[in-house]
C-alpha cells in the first residue's frame, strides 16, 4: 500500500474532538434534563415527569420507535394553578390534552393575543413562532398535554437553538382567521378520505363531527385537520361499534393518540409469521414504524376515535412519498399500493377480532363483510371454542 492510499483510510475510531455521524436534537434532548422514554407504545397519563426548566413546567420526551427521522412527542405536566414560561419557537406543534383544564394566551402580529379555555380532548396548535403560554385552571389537579413536533427535523436542519427558541420573526400569514381561535373553523370538502376542517383550536375531538369514508373500513369515519396553515399534518378516524380498519401501512413518523372507545392494533412487516399485538385506550400513544403494516379494531362498546399527527399535511405534504400517498389512499397491496382488502387479509385476522369481542360481550358489526358462522365454525372443527 503506497503512503498515499494509507492517508485515505477511515482510522478505526474519530478522534474524540471530531464532529462526526451528529444527531443534534438527540443531543439538545439528552441536555434537556427530563426523562425520555423509548418504546414502542406509551401511556402518557402514567409515565413519569421531571422539572423542565426551559418551559416551566415538568415535563418528558417520548421518542416511540417508529418516529422516524422528523417527529417527537414532548410531554408537557403544569401543576395545580401553574402556568408555563412564556414560549415561542421556530416549530411546529399539535397539542392534545390528555387531562385537566386550561387555557391558552397566544399572541399574533400586531399586538392582539386571543385566548381559549381547554379540557381533555382538546386539539390545538400555535401558529408558527407566535408567543404563546399555558395555563392551567385548576387549582387542585395537574394537566398533561401531549406536544406532537417537528423539533427533531428543524434541530438537524440548523443545530442552533437560540435560532429556534429566541427569534423574534413573525409569520404574519400563519394566523388564520379571529375565529379559529375560537373553536370555529371552515370545511374545506374534496372527497372522502380528503375533506379538511381548517382551525387553531378544537375545543374537544371527540364530538367534531367527521366524514364517512368506507374505503377505509366497515363504518370508518374521516377528516384531516388543517391547524395553524401548518406543515404538520393531523387527521381524525373514527370506528363503529363492532369494526375494524383496512389494513395498511406508510412512512415513519404517524404518532397516533387513542381519543375515545378501547381497541387494539396488530402490526407485522411483509412475511411475518406472528403479529404485533398492542392494546390502546385514551392517553396512549404510538407508532407504526415505516412500511410496517398495522390495523385497528375497535372492541368497545361505543366508537373508538383517534388523532394521527405526522410531518406533512394535506396542505403541504412536504415529501414526495407523502404526496403520492395522499393521492391514492386507498389503493390496494394487488394495485401497487399500500392498503389490503378485507378479502386478501391474513385469515386469522378476524378470528382474532371475534375473541376479543366474545371475551367482552360486544356483537360483531362485520357480518356483511365475513361469513361469520363459518369461521366460527372452522374454529371449533379445528378443536376451538366459540367463546
Amino acid at each position: 500500500m503506497t503512503p498515499d492510499a494509507r492517508d485515505r483510510r477511515m482510522p478505526d475510531a474519530p478522534d474524540p474532538g471530531t464532529k462526526f455521524l451528529l444527531d443534534p436534537y438527540i443531543d439538545w434532548a439528552k441536555g434537556e434534563g427530563v426523562p425520555i422514554v423509548e418504546d414502542f407504545a406509551v401511556d402518557m397519563l402514567t409515565m413519569d415527569t421531571a422539572p423542565w426548566e426551559r418551559f416551566g413546567v415538568d415535563g418528558a420526551l417520548v421518542h416511540l420507535k417508529g418516529r422516524g427521522d422528523f417527529v417527537a412527542v414532548q410531554l408537557i405536566e403544569i401543576a395545580p394553578g401553574a402556568k408555563s414560561a412564556p414560549l415561542r419557537h421556530l416549530y411546529d406543534e399539535v397539542f392534545y390534552v390528555l387531562s385537566g383544564h386550561g387555557s391558552t394566551r397566544i399572541g399574533v402580529p400586531g399586538g392582539e393575543s386571543h385566548g381559549f379555555e381547554w379540557g381533555p380532548r382538546s386539539v390545538f396548535a400555535p401558529p408558527l413562532n407566535a408567543p404563546f403560554q399555558l395555563f392551567n385552571g385548576s387549582g387542585r389537579s395537574p394537566a398533561r398535554l401531549a406536544s406532537a413536533n417537528n423539533l427533531p427535523m428543524i434541530m438537524n436542519l440548523v443545530h442552533n437553538e437560540a435560532f429556534i427558541f429566541e427569534n423574534p420573526w413573525e409569520f404574519v400569514e400563519r394566523a388564520g382567521k379571529d375565529a379559529y381561535f375560537a373553536g370555529d373553523g371552515d370545511l374545506i370538502s374534496l372527497k372522502p378520505g380528503s375533506h379538511m376542517w381548517e382551525t387553531n383550536f378544537i375545543p374537544d375531538l371527540a364530538s367534531l363531527a367527521l366524514k364517512p369514508w368506507e374505503a377505509r373500513g366497515e363504518g370508518s369515519k374521516n377528516l384531516k385537520l388543517i391547524l395553524a396553515d401548518s406543515v404538520m399534518h393531523a387527521h381524525s378516524s373514527e370506528m363503529a361499534v363492532g369494526t375494524y380498519k383496512l389494513g395498511h401501512r406508510h412512512g415513519p413518523g404517524a404518532h397516533v393518540f387513542a381519543v375515545t372507545g378501547e381497541g387494539f392494533s396488530l402490526l407485522w412487516y411483509q412475511g411475518d409469521e406472528e403479529f404485533v399485538r398492542h392494546g390502546w385506550r385514551h392517553g396512549v400513544v404510538f407508532a407504526p414504524p415505516d412500511r410496517m403494516f398495522h390495523q385497528h379494531f375497535n372492541v368497545s362498546d361505543r366508537p373508538a376515535r383517534y388523532l394521527a399527527v405526522s410531518l406533512g399535511s394535506h396542505r403541504y405534504p412536504v415529501t414526495a412519498l407523502k404526496r403520492a400517498r395522499k393521492q391514492t389512499p386507498e389503493a390496494s397491496v394487488r394495485d401497487g399500493g399500500w392498503q389490503i382488502d378485507y378479502d386478501d387479509q391474513d385469515p386469522r385476522i378476524h378470528r382474532i377480532f371475534l375473541d376479543e369481542l366474545a371475551r367482552r360481550g360486544v356483537a360483531s358489526k362485520m357480518g356483511k363483510v365475513f361469513d361469520e358462522e363459518k369461521i366460527l365454525e372452522r374454529a371449533v372443527g379445528r378443536g376451538g371454542s366459540r367463546g
